[in-house]
């Protein structure tokens, strides 16, 4: 009996030592509340995933780039691409997650069409999610960009604005504030949930769901091949968590697999 549980203990010494142990930076909102639920898929296959929450958009890269996190996931595509082109990081994407369908919101209107001449609108200030802001803009026929601005149009870029809108470039983690003085804001799907705003049910007007700002998990460039980020990977990309966002999120949040 001893000796049984002698070995039962030391399996599971063995088993702990083999764990692996990593910290994954998010953003508020549904990426962090995901990734804790990946965390419980997580840890039975090995992988002890700490969950830590940043603020805004720009520090998550500079912390991984720095080497105080394995991995990232609260990013698109083209925000990453901006960021390795601006900052010089050498990250790389490993595994698609979820589309956050950008939406617009208003404390006054109930339409863009009801915009007035002069309207404040409030938008994001980082360049891939303020050019994602007009891009949905110009795709309801409220503004023109000039051609060959690509994904990441600016407020200078903007041909024609016929109702003479002024844009309010703020931090994107301030927009839902932002709602008590501008007309309309432009807001990012986690920022909105976390200040209790519906998707669903208080959006004025949504992305539509082919957008290419599918969000992914990042890694160091050099790293993508370690053991533990396929398991991060396919704990992910499970029925478990598919099952989650499905229920959770009622269509505001997409899966990408």
């Amino acid at each position: 009996m001893l000796r049984l549980t002698t070995f039962v203990s030391a399996l599971a010494l063995s088993t702990a030592a083999m764990a692996e142990d990593i910290k994954v930076g998010v953003s508020p909102g549904e990426h962090a509340e995901i990734m804790e639920e990946v965390a419980k898929v997580a840890e039975p296959m090995g992988l002890n995933i700490d969950v830590i929450e940043f603020s805004d958009y720009v520090v998550p890269n500079q912390a991984l780039a720095d080497g105080d996190l394995e991995a990232n996931s609260f990013q698109h595509r083209p925000y990453l691409e901006n960021q390795m082109k601006d900052r010089g990081f050498a990250l790389v994407e490993v595994g698609t997650t979820i589309t956050t369908p950008m939406g617009i919101y208003s404390d006054q209107l109930t339409s863009v069409d009801d915009l007035e001449d002069g309207a404040q609108v409030a938008i994001p200030n980082d360049p891939t999610n303020g050019g994602r802001a007009l891009l949905l803009l110009q795709d309801l026929g409220v503004i023109t960009l000039a051609e060959g601005t690509g994904l990441v149009p600016s407020p200078l870029d903007i041909q024609d604005n016929p109702k003479n809108l002024n844009f309010l470039e703020l931090d994107a983690a301030q927009l839902p504030r932002a709602l008590a003085d501008a007309d309309i804001a432009i807001i990012n799907t986690n920022y909105a949930l976390a200040s209790g705003l519906s998707p669903r049910n208080d959006s004025i007007a949504m992305e539509k769901a082919d957008s290419p700002y599918v969000n992914i998990i990042v890694v160091q460039e050099g790293r993508q091949d370690e053991p533990w980020v396929e398991t991060l990977v396919e704990a992910y990309q499970s029925d478990e968590i598919k099952t989650f966002i499905d229920d959770k999120y009622e269509g505001a949040v997409l899966t990408s697999w």
